[in-house]
């Protein structure tokens, strides 16, 4: 068969037609865009889409107020946020002996840890979009004690804290919780996104997200939302469809450092962005969610700047996800729909969750 050649035709370059690459600064990583891409048609897998009605409690429910878990535990009769060590923690708080061998190709190490459930409420049928602000401001709280206790035990260095929504995530249980894992080691994403925000802060004498924010407040293109102390914004560098941020205005290294109005104000706009989200398909939208936050090493850390990660698979709709194969898993990311236009179609939708606009 024989090819057309195209070398040799120039046209003016538009990053809302034509393929370009994007770079990360918080991995030092490029990613792939092609526009051009999201008007063909789509004939991949579709996710089923199961929109049941909850009970606000559910007696086979192992994170519901009352009931037993697998182990035999019973769960206390708790109102709002409730707190409790995994049951099947990926991590032991075991310190074993170990004799360091290394090696170029077999290299291990122990790694303990803690690993904890939250239970954002003792309501079954809620989830954050659907919550009361003061109620999500209580699981900040919550966040903001855990990271501190956490990080005050002498082997732990780094506290992650975040949350799988939605079956498509993996999310076995529809009960509104997230998770904490605490580890020994800093772990690999957050080691390479602190080595870069080092650097940008060693050169700069400046946070690199907060340098950031203020070019994204003047280029008003890719902010969804806005309040005194936080912005969410589609990343300049956003991997999955409708990724975004949650990023403070000012400096803070970590949760420890907000006071009670910014607390309310991450609820708040933790509320809003999610509530964006399950108005987008109208379904209560899946995600991964987390916190990046300066380790617990007991290291000062200026570099660092509070941010929160949203990563959503769905791409056109409730039933077609977006996934990461063939040459992004083999070479980098790639994304069809820009960020400006996922950012565009978010910022659009109201604050009113979908299932409520029918009591008003």
């Amino acid at each position: 068969m024989e090819l057309e050649n195209t070398k040799g035709m120039n046209s003016s370059f538009n990053q809302k037609q034509h393929p370009h690459r994007r770079y990360n600064p918080l991995l030092d990583e490029w990613i792939l865009v092609s526009p051009q891409r999201a008007n063909r048609p789509w004939q991949g897998q579709t996710e089923k889409v199961t929109e049941e009605k909850l009970p606000a409690h559910d007696p086979n429910c192992y994170l519901c107020s009352g009931n037993v878990r697998v182990n035999g535990d019973k769960n206390p009769d708790y109102k709002g946020v409730f707190v409790f060590e995994n049951d099947f923690g990926s991590l032991m708080k075991d310190d074993v002996e170990f004799s360091d061998e290394r090696s170029d190709f077999f290299s291990l190490k122990p790694e303990r840890g803690i690993n904890r459930v939250i239970c954002f409420s003792e309501n079954h049928s809620l989830t954050l979009p659907e919550m009361e602000v003061d109620d999500i401001k209580k699981v900040v709280d919550v966040w903001q004690q855990q990271y501190e206790n956490l990080g005050a035990e002498d082997y732990i260095n780094h506290v992650q804290i975040f949350e799988n929504k939605g079956s498509v995530m993996g999310c076995s249980n529809p009960h509104p919780h997230g998770q904490i894992w605490a580890q020994s080691s800093i772990p690999s994403t957050v080691l390479r996104t602190q080595e870069n925000l080092k650097k940008y802060f060693d050169k700069n004498g400046r946070s690199l997200l907060e340098d950031y924010v203020k070019k994204e407040l003047e280029a008003e293109e890719r902010i969804i939302l806005e309040n005194e102390d936080f912005v969410a914004l589609v990343p300049f560098w956003a991997v999955w469809p409708y990724e975004t941020m949650i990023i403070s205005k000012r400096r803070a290294e970590n949760i420890l450092q907000f006071s009670d109005s910014e607390k309310l104000s991450l609820a708040s706009i933790i509320k809003d962005l999610t509530t964006k989200y399950d108005n987008l398909f109208e379904i209560s939208f899946p995600y991964s969610a987390g916190i990046h936050q300066s380790p617990t090493d007991g290291k000062l850390h200026p570099e660092w700047h509070f941010h929160m990660h949203f990563y959503p698979p769905l791409l056109r709709n409730a039933e077609v996800k977006k996934f990461m194969v063939g040459y992004e898993m083999l070479a980098e990311p790639q994304r069809d729909i820009t960020p400006e236009q996922s950012a565009e179609i978010l910022k659009k939708l109201s604050l009113i969750h979908y299932r409520k606009k029918d009591s008003l």
